[in-house]
């Protein structure tokens, strides 16, 4: 048995399917788990998510702010974005299933050695509290009323910083740009939700969240994607990042959680 995480596809269902050819993998036998963004930005969402939702047996994914964004969409709650490419779901007769799906997946998910999340683990929470936060808004998602509330406020970079005393859904939000949208942040804990470049051309004053100088230690590897422009390099052996890009024109990869070997494939087929 292997357990194989994988970045973001984005629907690019084609090196999807090419990744796991090379992988041999076998549902009967191995696991799959996906660091969120099944869809939008590539050429088949439906495809990708259709194919993820058979494979749900075997298969866990987290969930990511472009799988947030669709669900908004499918709910009513947000009109379509021009750069949107999930029309395909929009239009599919099964759509409300693969949405009733996507509101039970969780926004953190983990075994004794490892823990994985879109964007990462907000780096003043401990484990104890990244637990009880995603538990949080897993429970909104999966509650009709109160989706409703949380995607009409889903969107905005405020609170920028964690304060426990938040509430309602400005404390929805906050965990979920932490679980989802994270990338950079600076030494008094405020998030910069908008840089989405490399590391070289960072902002003064800022550093990625695994590198905060006041990161509580996690007892566990890290798992996340969301931040292709790392090409997956985090200088740390424990902090795996698995966007390496696909849907930009590089390689769709995938780790062994059992190995530590890496597999790629050429997004371009």
């Amino acid at each position: 048995m292997a357990t194989y995480a994988i970045g973001d596809l984005q629907g690019c269902y084609e090196a999807f399917r090419c990744l796991l050819q090379q992988l041999q993998f076998n549902p009967d036998r191995d696991q799959l788990w996906l660091a969120g963004d099944l869809v939008n930005r590539g050429p088949d969402s439906l495809k990708t998510l259709q194919y993820c939702h058979d494979l749900r047996d075997n298969l866990v994914t987290v969930l990511g702010n472009h799988d947030l964004h669709m669900l908004a969409v499918l709910e009513g709650s947000l009109k379509p974005k021009r750069k949107d490419t999930f029309q395909d779901v929009m239009a599919s007769g099964h759509r409300d299933v693969l949405a009733q799906w996507l509101h039970q997946c969780p926004l953190m998910h983990e075994n004794q050695e490892w823990v994985m999340s879109h964007a990462g683990i907000y780096p003043g929470w401990d484990l104890a509290t990244a637990r009880r936060c995603a538990r949080e808004v897993e429970a909104v998602l999966q509650s009709p009323q109160q989706r409703q509330v949380f995607f009409a406020h889903m969107y905005g970079n405020e609170p920028a910083h964690w304060d426990e005393s938040l509430q309602g859904p400005d404390r929805w939000r906050t965990i979920t740009n932490f679980f989802t949208r994270m990338r950079l942040i600076d030494d008094a804990g405020n998030m910069d939700f908008q840089y989405k470049e490399s590391l070289t051309d960072a902002p003064t004053g800022f550093s990625p969240w695994f590198k905060w100088h006041n990161r509580v230690p996690i007892e566990k590897g890290l798992l996340f994607g969301h931040w292709a422009a790392l090409e997956g390099n985090t200088e740390d052996r424990n902090i795996i990042g698995l966007d390496t890009g696909c849907v930009w024109g590089n390689q769709l990869s995938a780790y062994c959680l059992e190995t530590g070997q890496w597999t790629r494939c050429d997004c371009r087929h």
